[in-house]
């Protein structure tokens, strides 16, 4: 790519993404550019002039044949914006997608009152994976500590280079357990964004999803729910008085998963839908 310009560059990813069958190459081809070069979108719009040198270029045909083959543009860097939070992405996590952001503004409606009027506040996040929702509920309350769970060692050490990166470490605790079994102490919100894709459905994901994501984090059991029916059984324990549990779910999801919490003695709170307008978070009370 010696001499070519960052224009053609940015032409050709988006011939070769759209020609592969790529959802959306031209936003691929944009990013995948920015991350690699340290480029905002007003210097890819403006900078088209500017000459890809040798050893940029093989940088880019290298994360090119990634994409190609499936990969998403955000493991290819290595890294995603969540919630205002730069955060690492490792092999054992999921890659954080902005409908869990509506999970962390939900759990803030709730958590900003306990906020006020206590100055020991805590929460639980089952399933961590790269402390996305730990973390970015501890960036906007000050006053909140959390302890993040994962299954996986490789998953808790990302989470815990992220709160590093980040200047949350001294308010997050990382604690390797299969949903409650190593959990101790009580808790104001358990919150979680729980593998609930049912197992005859994986096969027929997305190759982004189904080739990179940990498999741990989507497969749900036969019917997507078993994540569930493990919280609800137990998260009561772990809850203090008045205290509530956040959840992503399934699309359509929203009922078995409201009927597995009332028969465990919660009642439902809140239900929001994400960006296409699907049941995306349940916050149910614990009375």
């Amino acid at each position: 790519m010696n001499g070519v310009s960052l224009a053609e560059v940015l032409a050709d990813l988006r011939r070769r993404f759209a020609a592969a069958g790529l959802n959306d190459p031209a936003m691929d081809a944009r990013h995948l550019l920015m991350g690699l070069l340290g480029l905002s979108m007003t210097d890819l719009v403006v900078g088209g002039e500017r000459p890809v040198c040798k050893e940029d270029g093989a940088r880019i045909e290298a994360a090119a044949l990634r994409r190609l083959a499936r990969e998403p543009v955000h493991r290819i860097l290595g890294a995603r914006e969540f919630y205002g939070l730069t955060l690492a992405l490792s092999a054992a996590t999921l890659e954080p997608r902005p409908d869990t952001e509506i999970l962390v503004e939900s759990a803030l409606g709730f958590l900003r009152p306990i906020a006020a009027r206590q100055q020991d506040v805590r929460i639980l996040d089952l399933g961590t994976g790269t402390g996305a929702i730990a973390l970015a509920l501890l960036k906007e309350c000050e006053n909140i500590r959390a302890t993040a769970t994962d299954i996986s060692a490789e998953a808790l050490a990302t989470a815990a280079r992220n709160a590093e990166s980040n200047g949350l470490s001294d308010r997050l605790i990382t604690l390797k357990s299969d949903w409650f079994t190593a959990v101790d102490g009580s808790f104001d919100m358990i919150v979680s964004n729980p593998p609930y894709i049912s197992k005859a459905v994986i096969e027929g994901l997305e190759p982004e999803v189904r080739l990179y994501d940990p498999m741990a984090a989507l497969d749900g059991g036969e019917d997507g729910l078993d994540a569930y029916r493990a919280i609800a059984s137990n998260a009561g324990r772990f809850l203090r008085p008045h205290g509530h549990v956040a959840l992503e779910i399934g699309y359509d999801q929203k009922q078995a998963v409201s009927d597995i919490f009332d028969q465990a003695g919660f009642k439902l709170a809140q239900a929001a839908s994400d960006h296409g307008g699907n049941d995306r978070v349940l916050i149910f009370n614990f009375e």
